[in-house]
């Protein structure tokens, strides 16, 4: 890429997006295109065709998803499904028909088999059955990753698939019926600190920003004591979903930001095919390496924020994937390697949180 290049990047505002966004501006790229939802709803055809035609982006970062947490991803399972593969095909089949020079499609490492061997490699994609509380996710994201090997092998497009690992940072989502793990430990943490101290205007505060099922700051005490016991705060103790037994891999999201900027500008389809006769699995793992449990995420998040009530963990709700470790062999063969862990990570998280 020129740093004049015209980039596109699909979904600029969500976690993913915003940090690939601020990459290419701190590397000095000039021309972004990114468009709110509002400006450009990613699921209407004719409204992708036409930005398409009249933009003529030379790359894309298609970082656009229906994301959400094993609750959200377990409950609204259509959504995640039909959203998300309306999006890649509108996107991915536009950028081939526009001429798209190079396009990045961003996956999650979810699309490997529940039982795949630990570190999983990406060669272990479609050998066994997925994790079936986001089945639908998953397969909506293999979808993506085989549009883009496909289009590349009859048409000789250049569009490559990495697939993160669990991501967390700026701009993450804190909704805690729809968020991931690690950002919704971190809110739910500071609310039982607050709670524990009877700080309501901080309570309060922390609502109004981001209401719970329409209970904002201005309800009354009850209300709002009601709707955190829902999820597991109350004065004494805070309440996890799942045994803590888990293990997973965090990656703070400027990092794969980084990591994605790094293989747009430097790794081409070509690099990654092979010279067999069948070509699969040209995905990339973008990850650390590096696991930890739930239940010592949980008392690490614990120690950041200062919360002194008791923890425990509900065995009755579900614990996903017991363990989910990539295989960034890959990825450091192509030069790129992390360099944030999880404890300065999730110190950074709490900071941007307060802020």
């Amino acid at each position: 890429m020129e740093k004049s290049s015209k980039i596109y990047v699909a979904g600029h505002r969500g976690l993913v997006g915003s940090a690939i966004w601020n990459n290419l501006i701190q590397k000095g790229y000039t021309h972004l295109l990114g468009c709110t939802h509002e400006e450009l709803d990613l699921m209407d055809q004719a409204a992708v065709a036409r930005f398409f035609a009249e933009e003529r982006p030379e790359y894309v970062f298609l970082a656009a998803a229906h994301v959400g947490g094993i609750m959200a991803n377990n409950t609204y399972r259509a959504d995640f499904i039909y959203r998300n593969l309306q999006i890649q095909n509108n996107v991915i089949g536009e950028s081939w028909r526009s001429g798209v020079k190079k396009l990045l499609f961003l996956g999650s490492t979810c699309i490997y088999p529940k039982e795949a061997p630990q570190p999983m490699r990406e060669d272990s994609l479609l050998t066994g059955p997925l994790e079936y509380t986001n089945e639908p996710y998953a397969i909506a994201k293999i979808a993506g990753l085989k549009m883009c090997e496909s289009f590349n092998l009859q048409y000789g497009t250049n569009f490559i698939a990495v697939m993160p690992t669990n991501l967390y940072g700026p701009n993450d989502n804190f909704d805690l019926e729809r968020s991931h793990v690690l950002p919704a430990m971190v809110r739910k943490m500071h609310l039982a600190k607050c709670l524990a101290e009877q700080d309501w205007p901080s309570i309060r505060s922390d609502l109004n920003k981001r209401p719970v099922e329409n209970i904002n700051g201005a309800n009354s005490l009850d209300k709002i004591v009601d709707i955190l016991r829902k999820y597991g705060i109350t004065e004494n103790q805070l309440s996890l979903w799942g045994t803590g037994t888990p293990l997973r891999e965090f990656l703070w999201s400027e990092e794969m930001a980084d990591a994605c900027v790094y293989i747009m500008d430097r790794v081409d389809f070509a690099d990654l095919k092979g010279s067999g006769t069948e070509v699969r699995n040209c995905h990339i793992n973008i990850g650390t390496g590096e696991e930890i449990s739930i239940r010592d995420l949980a008392y690490l998040i614990r120690e950041t924020i200062g919360y002194k009530g008791a923890i425990s963990f509900d065995a009755a709700k579900p614990d996903g994937t017991m363990r989910k470790l990539t295989d960034v062999t890959k990825l450091h063969s192509l030069g790129w390697r992390h360099a944030i862990d999880i404890k300065k990570g999730v110190e950074m998280m709490y900071a941007w949180y307060l802020q």
